[in-house]
């Protein structure tokens, strides 16, 4: 019993660098190789797989990209999930931006899914339309005439010369709007200046600190489920069947919390032992 005492002990003495060393490892491992871990879908991500996979054949997606790199982590995985389905599903992808730096979110994730992935082609199976400011008038615009808002695409092309884009002038000619929110203008405009009026399936995902303001708009049915955060993204993941970084940052983070946890049982152990030892010395 002694030795089992004194073993415990040593290991809540260990030295602060290797419980840093181990902490580490336990963060940077699964993010190189990502762990399957149990992940189940909550209810509100399953409503927004399931209202993207209740799409007609071919339809038009919206998806605007109203984060940037410093909501990446929590939003970009959802992205490149997001158009995983939707282009396995055969469906054509508008792309936008209401922040500035949506552009080069969503170029990156097009250029991973569509391009490297799966080979698609640019002008008839995706678009990226770009950034517009004026946050709220730019959504307005979308809704009432997308051609006088928009007239080249990011790479300089001419709307009319598109093919994608022919018969394709409002908010009314898509099938489905997605709005990947990190705040304002987002999730919250769409709603109030879009797809209510014009009567739009639109579903979303957001940032975790975001989702008590979506929430009732989800809850009333003006949007079809939300993506919660990370845990969103990695349960979007699994919905869609391809593990993905949102699924090995959780694994990281899941990880990490136990060895932590595990350091602090420890090191409190550790302390009554020796105060016990102590008062009988």
């Amino acid at each position: 019993m002694q030795k089992f005492l004194n073993f415990i002990v040593k290991l809540g003495s260990v030295d602060r660098r290797i419980i840093f060393l181990l902490v580490g490892l336990s963060v940077l491992i699964p993010l190189i190789k990502p762990l399957k871990i149990p992940i189940r879908p909550t209810s509100q991500s399953q409503a927004v797989f399931d209202a993207v996979s209740s799409l007609p054949a071919h339809s038009n997606v919206l998806v605007s990209f109203e984060y940037g790199p410093s909501t990446k982590p929590e939003i970009h995985p959802m992205a490149i999930a997001l158009l995983r389905q939707l282009f396995e599903d055969g469906h054509k992808v508008f792309g936008m931006a209401l922040w500035p730096d949506g552009v080069f979110m969503s170029t990156n994730a097009f250029n991973q899914v569509a391009e490297k992935e799966m080979h698609l082609t640019y002008g008839k199976d995706f678009v990226n339309l770009g950034y517009k400011p004026g946050n709220e008038a730019v959504i307005k615009g979308v809704a009432s005439d997308m051609r006088a808002l928009f007239t080249v695409d990011t790479r300089g092309n001419q709307i009319s010369d598109i093919p994608m884009m022919q018969g394709v002038n409002s908010v009314e000619d898509f099938n489905l709007v997605f709005s990947l929110s990190a705040g304002y203008p987002g999730s919250k405009e769409w709603v109030q200046y879009a797809t209510d009026p014009h009567d739009i399936l639109m579903s979303t995902g957001c940032t975790s600190i975001q989702v008590t303001e979506i929430l009732p708009y989800v809850e009333s049915g003006q949007i079809q489920g939300i993506l919660a955060g990370m845990p969103g993204a990695a349960e979007y993941e699994k919905l869609v069947g391809k593990v993905g970084l949102a699924t090995g940052m959780m694994a990281a983070q899941s990880i990490a919390h136990v060895v932590i946890v595990l350091f602090i049982i420890l090191g409190n152990i550790t302390y009554f032992i020796q105060r016990k030892q102590s008062k009988k010395s």
